[in-house]
């Protein structure tokens, strides 16, 4: 599901207040689920006006009032229902900096399977009893996660990330008045959910109506530490190893199998023909099908792209064990693919049928080269067989050093025009604008953030998730000045399919003031590219981890 954030905003009794909120945050430009609590007639009546007066309210009515959880949960579901991705929580009486939206949702787009969460900044309006009675849960909150990364759970500003969120409701009865916030909180922790705080001004305006009834929600708050005191106990150890445990990036991993393995591979093949390879083949990918947190990967992608599209070529049925492993065997295929297109036996005539020759034939005519961005998808190796056009491959071959050092055994030119990704910098792009300039082709991957700059990456919807995808082709478009194509090549039957396809052909040009924009605009157009050569292809896209949490919530702002 793409990035699609509406307000959420729970209202009990606050007609004045609301009359002058609500018109304020229509303003932002955000389609607002107001919820009414069970206000009385003469509020109701205010909202009922309001939401007359507005398209972009939607009235949701409590015909008895259930508490500030209660109405939050109804206005979160509500907006799950009504399609939207991330639902911003915000009250209606004037608290909250209505100027913090903007950069409270610009935090979600780049960490879209997070909490975003304030951390107040009061002002002298702030009751002291309610300003030192909230430490006495900043400890409880403490003790109940084993961790300080909840700085303040109490406040109600924060972006709730929909489909996780209203999951949590499906398994848990959550408190449904003032108690809410906080257990919403812990256990959206205990879930695994990476919780992001960012500080914000809090008032207590003077016209505002406080519903905290002192008696009845401490007892209820009383209430839920302890249950959250004792969910921690049988939650412990899951908890303490979380401390030992850090988010990776995907280039992180190391690499299973060894070289010998590969050249043993590689060794049947010269020996007794692909048909050799595939009796290694296959005890070898069961061992790793088995033993790996690939096929677990394997699987959530075969899973996502099934209930994304539904039946496709060689995925007829929703995807189980034996999909997953044909998975892993034609990525077994494509690696032989690879090993064999760089040592030189690929007949092109034969091996490739190439869709798109004359996007290539321009691009020779022109004198000028061209940025060809790819994917894991099939095997890139064999666009190496197109053209006799120089190339030079941006790769990350330091996540791959035992694969690379086994081409160069296979062909000592194998590392020839391989630039490593980590090796970018201002230089280095001024030596690929010296070869764009003379003709020759530069080759990328699109669907992996850099191993040198993990988080360089925005969220786009692909498969029907928010996913990170780099923005580094588009930047590099941009100071080569070159046109961009995307490449893809594929296996059909005993040969392979290669697509040339124009996708910025006067090239990408970034402006300061549009510039994140515009880089989201082109990574989301290659995310719907990729997902459609996914479906034709739905076997051969090999990224073997978790692609949709590749940077566990960390993506970072390009600006």
């Amino acid at each position: 599901m793409s990035f699609r954030p509406c307000l959420v905003v729970p209202v009990y009794n606050h007609g004045p207040a609301a009359r002058r909120t609500l018109p304020r945050l229509v303003e932002t430009g955000l389609p607002l689920v107001v919820v009414d609590d069970g206000s009385a007639p003469e509020h109701g009546a205010v909202l009922d006006e309001l939401a007359t007066r507005y398209s972009a309210i939607t009235l949701v009515r409590h015909d008895q009032n259930q508490g500030k959880g209660g109405a939050v949960i109804t206005g979160l579901r509500t907006a799950l229902n009504m399609g939207f991705s991330h639902g911003l929580q915000v009250d209606a009486d004037g608290q909250h900096a209505f100027d913090d939206i903007p950069r409270f949702l610009a935090k979600a787009q780049t960490a879209p399977a997070a909490l975003i969460a304030g951390q107040p900044e009061y002002d002298a309006s702030v009751p002291k009893g309610r300003l030192y009675g909230r430490y006495v849960t900043h400890f409880w909150v403490w003790v109940e996660t084993l961790s300080f990364a909840i700085k303040d759970a109490m406040c109600g500003f924060r972006v709730y990330p929909l489909a996780a969120t209203n999951a949590l409701f499906d398994k848990v009865a959550l408190g449904r008045r003032m108690d809410f916030d906080i257990e919403v909180m812990v256990r959206l922790y205990w879930s695994g959910m990476a919780i992001h705080q960012l500080q914000t001004r809090v008032i207590y305006p003077e016209d505002g109506a406080s519903h905290f009834k002192a008696w009845q929600d401490n007892w209820l708050i009383s209430k839920m530490h302890t249950r959250l005191f004792f969910g921690m106990l049988w939650r412990l150890p899951k908890l303490i190893a979380r401390h030992f445990q850090r988010p990776k990036h995907w280039s992180s991993v190391a690499e299973r199998g060894s070289r010998l393995g590969m050249r043993s591979l590689w060794l049947a093949y010269r020996l007794f023909g692909r048909p050799g390879f595939r009796l290694f083949l296959y005890p070898v990918m069961a061992y790793f099908f088995i033993t790996g947190a690939s096929r677990r990967h394997s699987l959530d992608y075969l899973t996502r792209l099934f209930r994304h599209q539904g039946p496709l070529p060689g995925l007829a049925k929703a995807p189980g064990l034996w999909a997953g492993f044909r998975h892993h065997l034609a990525f077994g295929e494509s690696i032989l693919d690879k090993l064999a297109a760089w040592a030189g036996r690929v007949e092109k005539q034969r091996d490739l049928r190439f869709d798109g020759r004359q996007h290539l034939d321009a691009i020779k005519q022109s004198g000028r080269g061209a940025l060809l961005v790819g994917a894991h998808l099939g095997n890139l190796e064999l666009c190496r067989a197109l053209s006799d056009q120089p190339m030079t491959v941006l790769v990350l071959t330091e996540h791959a050093l035992k694969f690379n050092a086994l081409l160069a055994e296979i062909n000592p030119a194998a590392r020839m025009n391989m630039l490593e990704v980590s090796q970018m910098g201002p230089d280095t792009a001024m030596v690929l604008r010296q070869r764009i300039d003379a003709g020759e082709l530069v080759v990328m991957v699109g669907d992996r953030t850099s191993a040198s700059k993990a988080g360089h990456a925005l969220a786009c919807d692909f498969l029907g998730e928010p996913a990170p995808f780099p923005i580094g082709p588009w930047v590099l478009a941009h100071v080569l000045e070159c046109p961009v194509y995307t490449l893809f090549c594929v296996r059909q039957g005993q040969g392979h399919l290669v697509s040339l396809e124009p996708f910025a052909p006067q090239g990408i040009k970034l402006e300061r003031k549009t510039r994140q924009q515009t880089l989201a605009l082109w990574a989301q157009r290659f995310a719907d590219r990729l997902a459609a050569h996914c479906r034709q292809a739905p076997l051969q896209w090999f990224n073997f981890f978790d692609f949709w949490q590749a940077d566990k919530g960390q993506r970072k702002d390009p600006l």
